[in-house]
């Protein structure tokens, strides 16, 4: 007797409040992948559920396939909800550290310009544009440097936080105690473990909401460095080469692309060539 794959006859799925199908679940996978250009795998099921359900629960339906036949209608509020929620946001600060000291020498070399900008294209909850200020201040031995940085994210959720600028204290153990006095300013009373970066960081960065694999960027370059860190591992080849084609009339001839870990751009050496670790440049200046 053949067996059918999915995930409709599990003894997980007879135990979850909505009944979640094979079907489904390919249903959401080409939608986010239209969407947003996430490619999930078979291993994101369970995560894509217990994210999903709750946009069930908030819009007082029965099922997932209701749920998804009332996004396709077009609700644009609910496409941004179900965006947010199968959009990972893992971030540190100065995560990727050994990119700090190539990131600031490129920064020192740059001191006579008038203006430098710079643009985190994955800000997250704004651990990254942040780590990137206090590169800055560092490099120009100033808390007001010619500098602008423009993050930007698809979840307007974390942008709201990144704005915000206020973080719990577990978040910042890893950044040294001289630097937490100079950037954070520790919170009293009701705001008691936690600290908010201090307003010339904040004066620093434009948050604004961009999806990479919208047509047109409503941004202008150059850009001196672009950070765009774990943020491709999400998307498929092609996608990948699209956005790097266009992160290319965007940075400055001699600008740095930093990327993340785990990502290789070997597939699109006819636009960037590897100069250090995980830090690329224009092929052709």
């Amino acid at each position: 007797m053949e067996m059918t794959s999915g995930i409709e006859d599990t003894s997980e799925n007879r135990t979850r409040e909505y009944t979640f199908t094979q079907s489904d679940f390919e249903r959401i996978k080409k939608l986010i992948y239209k969407h947003a250009g996430i490619s999930l795998s078979a291993s994101k099921q369970n995560m894509v559920y217990s994210r999903l359900a709750r946009r069930v629960r908030a819009n007082g339906l029965n099922s997932f396939k209701d749920y998804l036949g009332f996004l396709e209608k077009g609700n644009s509020e609910e496409w941004e909800a179900f965006t947010n929620a199968l959009t990972t946001n893992l971030t540190a600060f100065f995560r990727e550290q050994h990119h700090f000291p190539i990131f600031e020498k490129h920064l020192e070399q740059r001191k006579n310009q008038k203006k430098i900008q710079l643009w985190c294209s994955a800000s997250s909850t704004g651990e990254e544009p942040y780590s990137m200020a206090m590169a800055v201040t560092n490099a120009f031995k100033s808390m007001t440097p010619p500098v602008h940085i423009l993050a930007t994210d698809l979840d307007t959720n974390v942008l709201a936080k990144a704005q915000l600028g206020i973080y719990s204290l577990d978040r910042l153990e890893k950044i040294p105690k001289e630097k937490l006095r100079q950037f954070f300013l520790k919170g009293k009373g009701h705001h008691a473990g936690s600290a908010r970066v201090r307003p010339e960081l904040r004066n620093m960065i434009t948050f604004r909401q961009l999806n990479l694999l919208d047509e047109v960027w409503p941004i202008r370059g150059p850009f001196d460095a672009i950070f765009c860190r774990n943020v491709m591992i999400y998307f498929d080849k092609p996608t990948q080469y699209k956005i790097l084609k266009k992160f290319v009339p965007l940075l400055a001839p001699d600008g740095l692309l930093f990327a993340g870990h785990s990502e290789s751009f070997q597939h699109a050496s006819d636009l960037f060539k590897l100069r250090e670790k995980t830090v690329y440049e224009l092929a052709h200046k």
